[in-house]
C-alpha cells in the first residue's frame, strides 16, 4: 500500500550504507558519526528499506542523546517508519516512544519543545498522541513564541484527525483565547489559520470584531484573512459587498505580497468599477515598485486578464502600464506593448504614439545589446497605432524613417513597409514621405529594405521634379559605368581558371615602382583600382552607392528591381517631361545600366552568375523601353499600385472581421431571471455594494455567468478502459489543464466476491510523469469507487498513458491483471491558433532544424477544401490571406500557425497539387525548434489524412 510522504530528502544510490555499519556508529560515543548514521538510515528508508532491526538500538542508543540535531533527525525517523501493523493497530513497541515524546514536551530548551510539537503534526496514530494531549494544551502558554505557534498547529491537526473533536473538544474555543491575548505575529496567524479551518463562524466572528485594527496586523495574518474571505464569499455570495470593504481598506498595507493578494481577490469576487479600478491601480503600483522581471511578468499576465473582461476601465490606465517599458528585460517590454496596443482609443493615441517615438529615439542613443529587436517592437506597435488612426501617422513617419539604415534588418525592413502603408493610405504626407526617402536612400544597407523603398520610388514619384530625383538617387547609388573592366580579355579569360587573386596577376605583369619613402607603388593607380579583387570596379569614395556595392555581391534580384524602378520612373517622365530630348536621355542611361547588369552578372568576375528570373525580367525591361505600348504603359504604371491597394483593403477587411469574431458574447437564456437592480431595496448599501450588485445583474443578463456544460463535449472526454465482460470495468473522465492531465477513474466491481488490494497501476510514454501511484482499495461485490491519477506535462507532445487493474480475491491466493486500454493525449490540447507576420514566419522557418515531411494522401478532390480539413484536425490558424486562396489554377500553397502553452512555435506549410486524374497530391511539411511537435503533428495529420480518405 502506498505511503503518504511528509519528508523529500535527496538520496545517491551509487554508495548505499549498510545496516550493520549504521547499528555500531549508533551504539558508539561519537556524536558526528551518530548524527550520519542517522541520516544515512533516514535515507535508506525514505527508499523503500524496512530496518526492523535498528528500532531497538535507536531506542536504547539515541533516545537518551541530548544532542539538539540527533533529537531532530530521531524526529524525523519516527516519522516515516511504521507505526502499525497489517490490520492498522498501532505497534506495542510505539510505546517506548510515548514517554519520550512527553518528556520533550516538558523539556526545558524550546527548540527541543517546538520540533516536538510539529512532529505531532504528522501523526495520525490517535494512540501515541492521546497521552500527550495535556502537555500540548500546557505549551499554549509557554513564554516563547516558536513553541507556542508549533503548539497551535499541533491542536489544529490533532481536531482534524478523525477522532479530534472526542480528543480535544473545545480546541477552537481555547485557541480563540490565545487568539485574543497573542501578541506573536506567526503564532497569532497560526491561530487564526487554526479558526479558519475547523470553526470558521468563530474566524468571522473574530474579524468584524477586530476590523477596526487589520491593518496593524502582520503581513501572515493578513493574508491568512484574505483567504478566508474568498472562502466565505465563493459559499455566501450575498454578503460580498461588506468583505469588499475589508480589501478595499488592506490595499493600503505596507507588504507588497498582500495588495497583490488584494487585487487578485477584489477581481475574483466583484465587476464593480471602483474594485476593478483598484485592483488595476494596485497592479500598476506593483509594476513601478518592483525590481524582479518575474513579478512584473506575473503582473503583466494579470492586466492582460483584467483587459480582456474590463477594457472600458483598463484604457484609463495606459499611461501607468507604458511605464513598464522602463525596464531593460524584452519580455516584460513585448508583453507590455501588446497590452497597450488593445487600449489604444482616439483619446489617448496622441499620447501613446509620443511615448512611443521618445522610446525609439532613446534605442539609437544607448548602446544596449538588443536595442535592434526592442527598435523592432516599437515600430510594429506605431504601425498598429498609425495604421487604427491615421492621423497620427504625420507625426512619427518622419522620425521612423532615419531608421531606414538600421543594422538590424528586421527593424529595417518595419520601417520600410510601414512607410508603404502610410503613404498609400495618407495621400498628404506622399510628397514629404517621397522627398524624405530619396534624402535617405544612400544609407539603407539592407537589400529586402532597398527593394522594397526602390518600389515605393517607382510607384510613388509623380511630379517631374520628384521622377527626376528618383533616377538622379539611383544612378548615384549605382555609381559609374562600367561595373567591372578586365586590363585585357585574354586575363578576364584567365581570372577564374587561376587561385591566385587578380590583383597577383597585374602586379606580376607590371613591375612596381619604389616610391622615396621606400614603399611600393603600382606605376598607375586608376589600373589599381580598375584591377582590384574581383577585377570589380568599386567606384570612387564619393559615388560608392549601397546599390553598387551589393550588386557587386551578386544580388541580381535587387538588379532586377532597380531595372523595374527605372523602367516605371522612365514611363512617367514621358507623361510628364515636354521635352522629348530629356526622356530620350533618360531612356538611353537607363538601358545603358540594365544591360551593363546583365554584362555583370554574365562575367567572370563573380562567383555566380545572374539567375534566369532577374535575367527575364531584366531583357522585358529592356524590350519595353525600346517599344513601349499603351497596353504595357498602363500595366506597369497603375496595375501594381491597384494591387497593393486592394491588398491593403484585404488585410483591413480581415482584421476587422477577427474584430468582430472576438467582441461575440454569449447571450443569456430566455427563460433566465433578470433582476430590475432600480426595484430593489438601496438600505445600507454602500455606492461599491450597489455597483457591485448592477455588475452581477448585468453579467447575469449578458450571461457572462452561464458557464460551459456541454454534456456531448465531456462524454467525448470518456475513455472506457476495460471491456463489459472483464471482472472489473473502468473508465476514465480525462481533463487537460495546461501543465497537467488529471485522470478521473471509475472502478465497478462486476462480480460477486469482494476484491482486496485493487490497485490502479499506470505508466506512461512521452513527457508525461506520474505525481503519485493511486494507492490499495477493497471493493465490496457490485460497488464503484472513484480513483483520481495526476499526471505532469513538460512539452507538446502526444504522449501515451498505459497499465493495469491488479486485485485479489478472497479465494485465490495468486493477483488477478486486467490490462487497460491506452490512453493518448492529443496534442490538440496543448496547441492554439495563434497569429505571427510573414516576416516571423520565414525567420523561424529558416531557424528550426526539426522538420516533418507528410505526403498528400487523401479522397478531398478541391485544394481549398483539404485545407480547410487540415486546419480543423490541427487547430492551426492560416496565415495566407483569403484572396490569396482564391481562383482555380490547381495549385495552393499556405502558410499555418500555432503556438502551443509551453511557448513553443509549429509551424506548417501546406503545398498540393491537382493532377490529371482529379487527385490531390503535394506534401506538407512541419517544423519546430523541439521534436515532439513536429512528430506529434506529423501522425496527427496522417492519421486524419487517412479518416478522410476513409
Amino acid at each position: 500500500m502506498e505511503k503518504t510522504c511528509t519528508l523529500l530528502v535527496h538520496f545517491d544510490k551509487g554508495t548505499p550504507a549498510l545496516a550493520n555499519e549504521i547499528k555500531e556508529a549508533l551504539e558508539g560515543n561519537d556524536v558526528p558519526a551518530k548524527v550520519e548514521a542517522m541520516k544515512k538510515a533516514i535515507m535508506l528508508l525514505l527508499n523503500g528499506e524496512s530496518l526492523p532491526q535498528l528500532f531497538i538500538t535507536i531506542v536504547r542508543y539515541v533516545l537518551p542523546s541530548e544532542d539538539h540535531t540527533i533529537q531532530k533527525l530521531l524526529l524525523l525517523y519516527l516519522e516515516i517508519i511504521d507505526k502499525t501493523d497489517s490490520q492498522g493497530r498501532v505497534l506495542p513497541e510505539m510505546i517506548l516512544i510515548c514517554q519520550n515524546l512527553r518528556n520533550n514536551l516538558q523539556h526545558p530548551n524550546e527548540y527541543i519543545r517546538g520540533v516536538t510539537l510539529r512532529f505531532l503534526c504528522r501523526l495520525n496514530e490517535t494512540e501515541i498522541i492521546e497521552p500527550l494531549i495535556p502537555s500540548v494544551l500546557s505549551n499554549l502558554e509557554h513564554r516563547h513564541p516558536f513553541v507556542r505557534r508549533n503548539a497551535i498547529l499541533a491542536v489544529m491537526s490533532i481536531y482534524k484527525l478523525p477522532q479530534g473533536e472526542q480528543l480535544l473538544g473545545d480546541a477552537p474555543e481555547t485557541i480563540e483565547k490565545v487568539l485574543s491575548t497573542e501578541q506573536d505575529p506567526s503564532a497569532k496567524r497560526n491561530a487564526f489559520l487554526m479558526l479558519f479551518t475547523c470553526a470558521q463562524e468563530r474566524a468571522v466572528n473574530y474579524l468584524f470584531t477586530h476590523i477596526d485594527r487589520i491593518l496593524d496586523w502582520g503581513e501572515q495574518l493578513q493574508l491568512v484573512v484574505l483567504e478566508l474571505i474568498r472562502k466565505v464569499c465563493r459559499t455566501n455570495k450575498h454578503e460580498k459587498g461588506k468583505y469588499i470593504k475589508i480589501i478595499i481598506s488592506l490595499l493600503s498595507a505596507p507588504s507588497t505580497a498582500v495588495i497583490y493578494e488584494c487585487a487578485s481577490t477584489l477581481v475574483s469576487l466583484s465587476s464593480a468599477p471602483t474594485a476593478i479600478r483598484a485592483a488595476a491601480d494596485t497592479y500598476c503600483k506593483l509594476l513601478q515598485s518592483q525590481s524582479d522581471n518575474n513579478v512584473k511578468l506575473i503582473v503583466l499576465d494579470r492586466l492582460h486578464e483584467l483587459k480582456s473582461s474590463h477594457k472600458e476601465i483598463m484604457v484609463e490606465m495606459i499611461m501607468d502600464i507604458l511605464r513598464a517599458l522602463s525596464s531593460p528585460n524584452l519580455d516584460i517590454r513585448r508583453k507590455t506593448l501588446d497590452i497597450a496596443l488593445e487600449l489604444i482609443t482616439p483619446r489617448n493615441v496622441d499620447e501613446v504614439v509620443l511615448l512611443l517615438k521618445k522610446e525609439v529615439v532613446k534605442t539609437q542613443s544607448a548602446e544596449l545589446e538588443k536595442n535592434g529587436e526592442y527598435r523592432q517592437m516599437l515600430v510594429q506597435a506605431i504601425h498598429m497605432c498609425a495604421m487604427k488612426f491615421p492621423e497620427v501617422a504625420s507625426t512619427v513617419v518622419h522620425v521612423l524613417m532615419d531608421f531606414l539604415g538600421d543594422t538590424n534588418v528586421a527593424s529595417a525592413m518595419d520601417v520600410v513597409v510601414f512607410v508603404r502603408e502610410i503613404i498609400e493610405t495618407n495621400p498628404k504626407l506622399r510628397v514629404s514621405i517621397i522627398t524624405r526617402l530619396l534624402d535617405t536612400f544612400y544609407q539603407i544597407r539592407a537589400a529586402r529594405v532597398c527593394s522594397c523603398a526602390l518600389w515605393i520610388i517607382g510607384e510613388y514619384c509623380l511630379s517631374l521634379s520628384e521622377v527626376e530625383s528618383g533616377i538622379a538617387t539611383i544612378k548615384q547609388c549605382l555609381g559609374d559605368l562600367p561595373f567591372y573592366t578586365a586590363t585585357e580579355e585574354g586575363e578576364a579569360q584567365e581570372a577564374p581558371k587561376s587561385n591566385q587573386p587578380a590583383s597577383t596577376i597585374t602586379v606580376s605583369s607590371r613591375r612596381p615602382v619604389v616610391l622615396a619613402d621606400g614603399t611600393y607603388a603600382t606605376q598607375s593607380a586608376a589600373l589599381e583600382t580598375a584591377m582590384s579583387p574581383p577585377t570589380l570596379v568599386q567606384g570612387s569614395l564619393a559615388s560608392q552607392g549601397n546599390l553598387r556595392s551589393l550588386l557587386l555581391s551578386g544580388d541580381f534580384f535587387l538588379g532586377a528591381v532597380v531595372a523595374c524602378t527605372l523602367t516605371k520612373l522612365v514611363l512617367r517622365l514621358d507623361e510628364v517631361q515636354p521635352s522629348r530630348v530629356e526622356v530620350n536621355k533618360a531612356t538611353t542611361q537607363a538601358l545603358l545600366y540594365m544591360v551593363s547588369m546583365i554584362q555583370l552578372g554574365q562575367s567572370p568576375v563573380l562567383p555566380h552568375p545572374i539567375d534566369n528570373d532577374a535575367y527575364d525580367r531584366i531583357i522585358l525591361c529592356i524590350r519595353l523601353l525600346c517599344n513601349t505600348g499603351d497596353n504595357s504603359r498602363k500595366l506597369w504604371l497603375h496595375s501594381c499600385r491597384e494591387s497593393f491597394v486592394k491588398m491593403l483593403a484585404d488585410k483591413q477587411f480581415r482584421e476587422t472581421e477577427e474584430r468582430k469574431v472576438k467582441a461575440q458574447v454569449s447571450h443569456a437564456q430566455p427563460d433566465d431571471l433578470i433582476d430590475f437592480y432600480h426595484l430593489k431595496s438601496r438600505k445600507g448599501m454602500s455606492q461599491l455594494e450597489l455597483e457591485d450588485e448592477v455588475q452581477d445583474d448585468l453579467k447575469r443578463a449578458t450571461g457572462e455567468f452561464t458557464m460551459d456544460n456541454d454534456d456531448a463535449n465531456k462524454l467525448n472526454r470518456i475513455l472506457q478502459l476495460t471491456g463489459f465482460s472483464d471482472p472489473v470495468y473502468a473508465e476514465a473522465y480525462v481533463t487537460v489543464h495546461h501543465y497537467d492531465i488529471v485522470l478521473d477513474v471509475t472502478v465497478i466491481n462486476r462480480t460477486k466476491e469482494t476484491l482486496q488490494n485493487l490497485c490502479l497501476e499506470l505508466a506512461t510514454m512521452g513527457d508525461l510523469k506520474l505525481v503519485e501511484r493511486p494507492q490499495n482499495y477493497t471493493l465490496a461485490p457490485e460497488s464503484s469507487k472513484q480513483i483520481k491519477a495526476n499526471i505532469k506535462v513538460s512539452s507538446t507532445e502526444t504522449g501515451v498513458i498505459f497499465g493495469n487493474i491488479v486485485y485479489e480475491t478472497s479465494n485465490v491466493l495468486e493477483r488477478n491483471v486486467v490490462v487497460l486500454n491506452d490512453i493518448h493525449i492529443d496534442i490538440m490540447d496543448y496547441i492554439s491558433p495563434a497569429f505571427c507576420a510573414d516576416v516571423a514566419f520565414r525567420t523561424m522557418w529558416a531557424e528550426f532544424e526539426w522538420e516533418n515531411k507528410v505526403a498528400v494522401n487523401t479522397v478531398i478532390q478541391d485544394e481549398k477544401e483539404f485545407l480547410d480539413h487540415i486546419i480543423k484536425s490541427t487547430n492551426m490558424k492560416c496565415l495566407t490571406p483569403p484572396s490569396a486562396l482564391e481562383g482555380e489554377c490547381g495549385f495552393l500553397a499556405a502558410n499555418l500557425y500555432a503556438k502551443s502553452v509551453f511557448g513553443e512555435d509549429a509551424l506548417v506549410n501546406v503545398s498540393v497539387e491537382k493532377q490529371s486524374d482529379g487527385k490531390l497530391s503535394g506534401y506538407i511539411r512541419i517544423r519546430s525548434k523541439t521534436q515532439g511537435i513536429a512528430l506529434s503533428l506529423g501522425d496527427k495529420i496522417t492519421l486524419k489524412q487517412k479518416g478522410a480518405a476513409a
